[in-house]
């Protein structure tokens, strides 16, 4: 039997429909190359520096770089203009894709992932999404910054080295308004905080939980095993966050990430962060999303807007929590 549930961060439906699953072959691990030319020597590896643009952060220990951030070579928003919207005609509205675009390097060996970083990486990684946002902040033409890591190609990345991005935007995206919406009508507290009191009373869903965060399968996932990494302590910007609240992220995520690739094998995924716009003044709780990409969006969800995830959310955090590795 399915079930309809509304996820409260964007007001949207999703279908649960755990018998769809029994379809063959509905998870594979990935299978396209993710550069096509593995004989270029790899823009990120230790070595490369002087081929690089300069470095706007570097972390470390021992005199090793640990995490590094360079600006794109390739940005799909560049420049300090501030956003000028242009009308053509009754319904051609444009604007020049202002705004800052960067490479986060997230790990020093080629072939590792986030979910090979040590404690004291995960703090440093963390670290410099916040430095950098930070840094966006205090561009007046900004004012929302966004951080990612693609892993895969079919999850979007165009080379191995593992690495995400970093998007200083001259506007707030459409996603983040909706979850400040829902924000908005979680009237009288906070909605994630009391999702972390609901998901602890329930223990159904919770992949990994300590003092500082969170990890859970939602109860409105969209998406088989997905998953959402919640500080427990309540702030609205990711870049105003306490040295030790970003590092217990960066671990929650790292768990989850090692938990998906035990109980799926290598699979795609999208990490994003999600913060409250630089100046927002309304309720707000800054966390991270992680989708693995091991169905595909059909013409339903594409037609309507409305995800079946044929795995129940219950299941997933079953499973995740099983494969989790002590550390």
């Amino acid at each position: 039997m399915s079930q309809l549930r509304l996820d409260p961060l964007t007001g949207r439906w999703v279908a649960i429909n755990a018998e769809r699953r029994q379809r063959p072959n509905e998870f594979a691990v990935r299978t396209l190359p993710v550069e096509s030319d593995t004989g270029r020597p790899c823009p990120f590896c230790p070595g490369r520096a002087e081929s690089e643009p300069p470095m706007l952060v570097r972390m470390g220990s021992d005199g090793e770089w640990s995490v590094r951030v360079v600006p794109n070579l390739y940005p799909a928003f560049e420049g300090r203009e501030p956003m000028v919207v242009e009308h053509l005609g009754p319904i051609f509205t444009q604007a020049d894709a202002s705004g800052a675009h960067e490479v986060l390097v997230v790990h020093a060996r080629h072939d590792a992932s986030w979910a090979d970083l040590t404690d004291e990486q995960c703090g440093f990684v963390m670290q410099a999404i916040a430095a950098r946002t930070e840094a966006h902040s205090q561009l007046p033409e900004l004012r929302y910054s966004q951080a990612i890591v693609n892993y895969g190609r079919e999850a979007g990345a165009s080379l191995v080295h593992p690495h995400g991005q970093l998007l200083g935007l001259p506007f707030v995206p459409g996603e983040i308004l909706a979850e400040q919406a829902g924000f908005d009508r979680f009237s009288g507290a906070c909605l994630l905080c009391t999702t972390i009191e609901a998901e602890e009373d329930a223990g159904q869903r919770v992949i990994y939980a300590d003092e500082q965060v969170m990890v859970i399968c939602p109860f409105w996932s969209g998406t088989p095993y997905e998953m959402m990494a919640i500080p427990v302590r309540h702030g609205a910007h990711l870049h105003t966050a306490a040295d030790d609240d970003l590092a217990a992220v960066g671990r929650g995520v790292r768990n989850a990430l090692a938990s998906l690739r035990a109980t799926l094998g290598d699979v795609a995924y999208n990490l994003v962060f999600h913060s409250a716009p630089y100046r927002a003044q309304g309720p707000f709780h800054w966390h991270a999303h992680i989708f693995p990409k091991v169905t595909t969006r059909a013409g339903f969800e594409l037609g309507t807007g409305v995800l079946i995830n044929v795995v129940p959310p219950e299941l997933s955090a079953a499973q995740l929590a099983g494969a989790l590795v002590p550390r």
